[in-house]
This record gives structure tokens, sequence and C-alpha cells, in this order.
């Protein structure tokens, strides 16, 4: 399920909670859902930093060692079945 789907759904439930109550099910799915979202959006954080370059005020290269061995690691894929 992809991003907007997933915030979708949390919002139709949000709206039935505040109306009503959720069933223990939805309750659940919920949570299911709340825990998709926010894997997505820490795999797009993950991906942003780990594609940051550090420059110094002279323009030299700065970025930490450790950071530029995880440039030249293949990326993890997030897809939408998360």
């Amino acid at each position: 399920m992809n991003m907007i789907k997933i915030l979708d759904r949390i919002n139709v439930l949000a709206r039935k909670n505040k109306a009503g109550g959720l069933t223990p099910a939805e309750l659940e799915e919920r949570q299911l859902l709340r825990q998709q979202y926010l894997g997505i959006i820490r795999g797009h954080v993950d991906k942003s930093f780990h594609a940051i370059t550090f420059l110094d005020a002279q323009g030299n290269d700065v970025t930490p060692k450790k950071l530029t061995q995880e440039h030249e690691r293949p990326s993890i894929q997030m897809n939408d079945a998360v």
C-alpha cells in the first residue's frame, strides 16, 4: 500500500473514532497503518540523510568516513508494500 492510501485510511479511521469509536479490529488496523506510515517516513529520511555530502568553507568534502562508506553501499529500497 502506498503512503497516500495509508494516510487516507488512517484519516477515515480517525474520523470514525471521533464520531463513535473503533472496533478492536479497526484499532489493530490503525496501529498497523501507523507503523507502516512511520516506516515509509523513516526510510525517506534515512535515504535523504545518506545522500548528504558535507563541504567546508573552501569547498572540500569533509563528509565523515562512516557516512562516505554508507554512500558506497547499495541503498535499501523502500517498497510500497511496507
